[in-house]
């Protein structure tokens, strides 16, 4: 019979690549690690794994594994989503990653009105780039996670993962000085993400599909603080629609070509946990409301 947690370590090296990384993750030494893969090769009867010196890298016979855990791991969550259902009421953690416009405009909300309906649930929010989220649902840190990608950027499916949409989006640049389209905005002063971020990576491939590289004179994520920036003459911006709302004196925004789309994302297995289900109908239905613009009629 093979051991359901060993399995979890092997998917977890298939996706992080090193012991190390494993080891880092579930809080493991290396060499526990090792053991318990050494144990599931027994337990197969079959080698999983090949090492060369310090490397080590999945057999045929552990990839072919690791595909099949991947039905065992979301069979598990079902259970386990069935299991919390037959309770009566809700109870225990449900840890929720978002990014911060997302928690100033979305999941504030939902997150009061969790509370009132479900007053036994105890609510973690962290706040995390849609590019960490994925590792952190694998790693167990987080039950549901927003995650995003972009027209230039677009979704990688993590095996593993399960999601449903969210949010459709526009971008724009922010700016504050004269010009009417991108390329207008080549020399000048560029507010960027932290290199990494998904904001980061988005408008340097929307700046290079428009022929230029942006010069970054400041490195901000927040975009409340980017857009007084862009107000203050410090630089111009790609900036979703979500952070639009209120836009400081002087700040245009202009057309860029791409949208952005956010998803809600969870274990597969886990759609029907009774928390998780509960925080998706928490989530506001009428999404283009949180980005229409003031200017707009509703």
């Amino acid at each position: 019979m093979l051991d359901v947690r060993r399995l979890g370590l092997l998917c977890d090296l298939a996706r992080l690549g090193t012991i190390a990384a494993v080891a880092d993750v579930r809080a493991y030494t290396p060499s526990a690690v090792s053991q318990q893969l050494s144990a599931l090769e027994r337990e197969a009867g079959t080698p999983l794994l090949e090492r060369t010196g310090r490397r080590v890298t999945l057999t045929p016979a552990g990839r072919i594994l690791v595909q099949h855990a991947g039905t065992v791991l979301a069979a598990l969550e079902r259970a386990e989503s069935a299991l919390a259902a037959a309770s009566t009421g809700l109870t225990g953690e449900l840890r929720i990653g978002a990014f911060p416009t997302a928690i100033r405009t979305m999941l504030t909300p939902a997150l009061v009105t969790l509370g009132e309906q479900h007053a036994a649930l105890d609510l973690l929010l962290a706040e995390l780039d849609p590019a960490e989220v994925p590792a952190a649902l694998l790693d167990r840190r987080l039950d549901v996670g927003l995650i995003q990608d972009y027209d230039v950027v677009p979704h990688q499916v993590e095996p593993g993962l399960d999601s449903v949409p969210l949010l459709d989006e526009t971008v724009h640049l922010a700016v504050a000085a004269p010009g009417d389209a991108l390329t207008d905005f080549a020399g000048a002063d560029w507010i960027l993400a932290t290199p990494g971020t998904l904001c980061h990576t988005a408008t340097l491939r929307i700046c290079r599909a428009a022929g230029f590289t942006p010069r970054a004179r400041h490195r901000i994520d927040d975009f409340g603080t980017v857009l007084a920036l862009v107000s203050a003459g410090q630089g111009v911006a790609v900036v979703p629609q979500l952070a639009t709302g209120r836009l400081p004196a002087g700040v245009r925004l202009l057309p860029v070509p791409t949208r952005r789309r956010t998803r809600v994302a969870f274990r597969r297995g886990a759609a029907a946990h009774p928390a998780v289900a509960a925080f998706l109908a928490a989530l506001p239905g009428d999404t283009d409301a949180a980005v229409r613009p003031p200017d707009l009629p509703a």
